[in-house]
């Protein structure tokens, strides 16, 4: 490009001058815009799984579906993954409900019964019906593969991986193929958190992986599968993000569960998730929910009551004025940095109530299956800070990066 004092002169010459000027300048300027258009297209587009229909529609051509899904399996135009089907054709025989149901509008935990979708007429296979073996076989018989498209947001008690386990295992028993329609991971940026001690397994843990464990739905699945965590092999195909990088930062379009409302809940959602096996509230029942802590006996500048709303319609000391402390106040690149199961804050829960009996409900079983180790709930009533509890799993953490390396489909 030309100097900015030659183009100076030139456009104070002579009539003659300025057109040449004019000329010149406006060939620059096309010659830039032709060369910023080669670098946009150059790089790759940022697609989701779902809209990869080129890949994943001829893997259902001709066969009967079943798509695990619930409101957050939207394109990036908001069109949904089950009306994308429908108006290619694709036969859509079952919908599978998980935690929070098709439409996502219940409760954590609340029962969720089948039903008929009254969208789009199909029926509605609550998998909270299903019992621990998972849908019946007549169930079964009625699809040939199983289709998933969910947005995670990479924790291990987070249900909608052991859902989607469930499945893959009695697709392997019936012999039918699973397609997973992968989507980033808001959480995907790092790894942290002790690992599952098996015995500790349950409704809200159900692999031996961190509580952050960085990998997309996708990867989760060939990971469960490739290491025989998974009871029976079934027929895996992932659809991968393109254009995805787990350094991304990514927001979600739709709220993922009714109390993850927005990316500040999402990012503390693994330090404060905690707070679910102790008395203390993390703000179910308010505008931020997982973006604060209290109780009433609590000691703390700051105030809320949790009262009954979609979402959460009896929240834990409902009607109560809690004290506490807020985390809405910590910026979202402080958040994003932060890269930690960050135990300071149910560490300074603890102290601010004097160190309660009570203080973990249900003699600390919750907790326990939460964090995935006895030994947190442990050191916290030994007094030790949260940086020592930390220290404890790191090796762990490393390890389980090393295992899970040959499952990745993204750049680390």
């Amino acid at each position: 490009m030309l100097p900015l004092h030659y183009l100076y002169m030139r456009k104070t010459a002579t009539s003659h001058g300025s057109q040449i000027f004019c000329c010149r300048f406006l060939s620059l300027c096309l010659v830039s815009f032709l060369f910023l258009l080669s670098a946009l297209a150059a790089k790759p587009q940022f697609r989701l799984g779902d809209e990869r229909t080129e890949i994943y529609l001829p893997l259902l051509e001709g066969k009967r579906v079943a798509l695990f899904s619930n409101h957050t399996g939207c394109n990036q135009r908001g069109e949904h993954v089950l009306d994308v089907l429908l108006q290619h054709g694709v036969r859509v025989t079952t919908l599978f409900s998980p935690e929070h149901g098709f439409r996502g509008t219940a409760d954590a935990g609340e029962h969720v019964k089948s039903g008929v979708d009254d969208r789009s007429g199909l029926p509605i296979v609550s998998l909270y019906d299903a019992g621990r073996g998972g849908p019946a076989t007549a169930v079964m018989q009625k699809f040939d593969v199983l289709l998933v498209d969910i947005q995670d947001v990479g924790l291990r008690y987070y249900t909608y991986y052991i859902t989607m386990l469930r499945l893959m295992e009695r697709c392997g028993q019936c012999g039918r193929d699973v397609v997973v329609l992968d989507r980033p991971n808001p959480n995907g940026h790092f790894v942290d958190g002790p690992l599952l001690d098996m015995k500790l397994r349950s409704g809200v843990g159900a692999l031996p992986i961190p509580i952050v464990h960085g990998m997309t739905l996708g990867e989760l699945a060939l990971m469960a599968q490739g290491e025989g965590w998974v009871k029976a092999f079934c027929r895996l195909s992932v659809v991968p993000c393109e254009g995805y990088s787990r350094q991304m930062f990514f927001a979600p379009a739709v709220a993922p569960s009714p109390n993850l409302p927005d990316m500040r809940s999402i990012l503390l959602y693994p330090s404060t998730c905690c707070f679910e096996g102790t008395c203390v509230s993390l703000g179910r029942g308010t505008d931020a929910p997982f973006q604060m802590y209290g109780h009433p006996r609590m000691e703390g500048d700051f105030s809320f009551t949790p009262v009954s709303r979609s979402g959460a319609k009896n929240p834990p000391l409902q009607g109560q004025v809690c004290h506490g402390v807020s985390l809405q106040g910590l910026s979202m690149r402080a958040l994003w940095r932060m890269r930690r199961v960050n135990l300071s804050y149910v560490v300074d829960a603890f102290r601010r109530m004097g160190q309660p009996q009570d203080f973990f409900l249900r003699s600390g079983d919750f907790f326990d299956k939460l964090m995935g180790q006895r030994y947190v709930r442990e050191m916290i009533l030994s007094g030790h800070a949260a940086e020592e509890i930390e220290a404890r799993w790191r090796a762990d953490v490393e390890t389980f990066c090393v295992r899970r390396r040959p499952y990745l489909l993204y750049d680390e």
